[in-house]
């Protein structure tokens, strides 16, 4: 969630940042109105306490002098009755405070160009050209079926629309694309390995900030209250919820392999075939706990990492940056990776690599001690896709397809695959 010392102080140019993605369903006039009402309860009440304080103090007196107490006891009985009735009062404006700030989106950094949808987005940089083909090309979806690597129909006996069936050498080279994956980050991006449950409960997705705007989205278990993980990106920055972390151990790097499950409610009629947009589907994430001063450069080293997967695999791809309207609701800045799929004939998302700055960090609460001061401080919070393991495959097949209909496996994934260099 957004300071609320940031908007107290800086209230007009946060809210004009804000508004860049375009109008929500929150009131932000409202924060200044409760956070205003908040306060007035909270000197209200303070003052009744130091009366109840002082009049507290002059029983003794007054029984030492033989003098009657009642008077003075029904006045501290209505003192207590008042104090509890703020209390409960200054309850509901609590309430209400946290729910607008929960609702209230990230404030985009600055460089975040201003448009609506993702046409909006800056393309910043290519690398490599696309290939050109001698023959007509396959999507992978079809390709995939012809070699018995992927299953569209079993899958669909078995759970239904938006999922698939990795078989022989399709599952092999997903499992070959994951330990890839992990094995660069490990051993030299510096991120240490976690396998985090699959599955978490309603604060930790608030912390992350899916909850509370984005629940029919996704995959939720009502009998315990867990959501599947739509990302790793929860399980792994909430693995230091409510706590206070060694400024120290700053920064931070995790990486995770895990499954992920998305309703993709909003996405009928889009990429309904192949692999592209599934309900459940493998990724590693990168994630990130920094110093505020260090975000922007942790970002763009960020972004390096989740590129470095394609260039090693000799994928061609390009970065563009999020416009306002295209960011996530926690986001300030956003980078997205987008890979080259020849059956669409552009380019397609991969990764996404952002820094909510503090934004997410104050919804679950995660802070840091300095050092030095011994200050305890806020700290911001990255992450980013390295990458998504299924149109990473997909890729794959379209770029590395022959004429003869059959796919060779890149050079990076070979000791992976022991030794296949050709699928068919």
């Amino acid at each position: 969630m957004l300071e609320m010392k940031r908007l107290r102080n800086e209230f007009e140019e946060t809210k004009r940042l804000v508004l860049m993605r375009g109008k929500g369903d929150f009131d932000i006039d409202q924060v200044l109105v409760l956070d205003h009402k908040r306060r007035e309860l909270l000197q209200e009440v303070e003052q009744m306490k130091n009366e109840q304080n002082v009049q507290s103090k002059e029983i003794p007196k007054f029984k030492k002098e033989g003098r009657d107490t009642a008077p003075l006891m029904e006045k501290l009985k209505q003192l207590s009755e008042n104090i509890k009735e703020l209390d409960e009062e200054l309850k509901v404006v609590d309430t209400a405070l946290r729910d607008l700030l929960l609702a209230i989106p990230n404030a985009p950094n600055p460089e975040t160009p201003v448009g609506e949808t993702d046409a909006d987005n800056k393309e910043v940089k290519k690398w490599s050209e696309p290939r050109k083909f001698d023959f007509e090309p396959q999507p992978h979806w079809d390709l995939g079926v012809e070699l018995d690597i992927l299953d569209f129909e079993r899958a669909a006996k078995i759970s239904g629309a938006r999922f698939t069936v990795l078989k022989g050498l399709g599952a092999k080279m997903e499992r070959a694309l994951i330990n890839f994956m992990l094995d660069l980050h490990t051993n030299e991006h510096g991120y240490f390995e976690i396998l985090p449950p699959f599955m978490v409960n309603r604060e930790a997705m608030t912390g992350t900030g899916q909850l509370p705007k984005f629940e029919d989205d996704m995959f939720h278990v009502p009998a315990k209250d867990f959501f599947l993980v739509p990302t790793a990106e929860v399980p792994l920055t909430n693995l230091y919820m409510n706590e206070i972390i060694d400024g120290d151990q700053l920064p931070i790097y995790h990486t995770a392999y895990t499954p992920c499950f998305r309703k993709e409610a909003g996405s009928a009629g889009r990429d309904t075939r192949g692999l592209i947009r599934q309900h459940q589907f493998n990724k590693v994430e990168l994630v990130k706990f920094v110093k505020p001063e260090d975000s922007y450069d942790e970002l763009e080293s960020l972004l390096e990492n989740a590129e470095e997967v394609l260039k090693r695999l000799k994928i061609p791809y390009r970065v563009v940056l999020l416009c306002s309207g295209d960011l996530t609701a926690s986001s300030a800045k956003t980078y997205d990776i987008e890979v080259w799929m020849p059956s669409y004939g552009r380019y397609l998302e991969i990764s996404s690599c952002s820094n909510f700055e503090g934004y997410q960090a104050r919804r679950a609460n995660i802070r840091y001690r300095d050092a030095e001061t011994k200050k305890v401080e806020n700290l911001h919070t990255l992450n980013g896709s390295g990458l998504a393991v299924g149109r990473t495959l997909a890729a794959i097949i379209e770029n590395y397809q022959t004429k003869e209909g059959t796919i060779l496996v890149p050079e990076v994934l070979v000791p992976y695959m022991g030794g296949i260099k050709e699928i068919k």
